[in-house]
């Protein structure tokens, strides 16, 4: 009976880690077209990345940026397209174009190697990152920000693996308790 508990337990720990590893896919481990950096219109397709070496060296960030700070901002314009025409970036805290703060402003120039840069300051807050290309047609896209905010969707997300493997791992036991094998098990050793 031991044994049996023992590699029960062991296929719900297996299930939970299992669930969890793929709770905590990074953001450089999926394809382009599934990335949550990538903003297409039509044909077009452009990605962010956020770099805050200070703190994190090797980390990239796109829309959660875990510290207040010196940031770099990387957008890569993925189709030829965009290279040919002049494409400018805005950083705006808050997430009203109209009535917020401009926090960094790139003027429109050609990005001919397919690579946008600068850097700003940011603190904790809501930004949001706006990048126009001006062809025909104009082109916008827009990236939220959240700097040093706690995302509660993410942590729930990275939590609900291993509550329901201890879900059910406290369903086995119970069930398991309230066996008739295990009661007369009891019994007998009360004899």
């Amino acid at each position: 009976m031991v044994r049996q508990v023992t590699q029960a337990g062991a296929a719900v720990l297996i299930l939970i880690a299992a669930l969890y590893a793929g709770a905590a896919a990074a953001h450089g481990k999926v394809a382009l077209e599934e990335d949550s950096c990538v903003r297409r219109i039509g044909d077009s397709m452009v990605h962010l990345s956020a770099y805050q070496p200070q703190f994190e060296p090797s980390a990239q960030y796109c829309t959660d940026i875990p510290k207040g700070g010196n940031t770099y901002l990387v957008v890569d314009l993925v189709d030829q397209a965009l290279r040919d025409m002049p494409i400018g970036m805005r950083v705006i805290r808050g997430t009203s174009e109209t009535e917020d703060e401009t926090v960094t402003y790139l003027r429109p120039s050609y990005h001919p190697d397919g690579v946008i840069k600068g850097e700003t300051s940011l603190d904790q807050g809501l930004y949001t990152i706006i990048i126009t290309a001006e062809g025909q047609p104009p082109l916008r896209y827009q990236y939220p920000l959240r700097v040093q905010m706690i995302n509660y969707a993410n942590i729930f997300r990275t939590a609900v693996g291993p509550l329901i493997g201890l879900l059910l791992l406290t369903l086995f036991a119970y069930k398991l308790m309230k066996s008739k094998r295990v009661q007369r098990w009891r019994a007998s050793r009360r004899t």
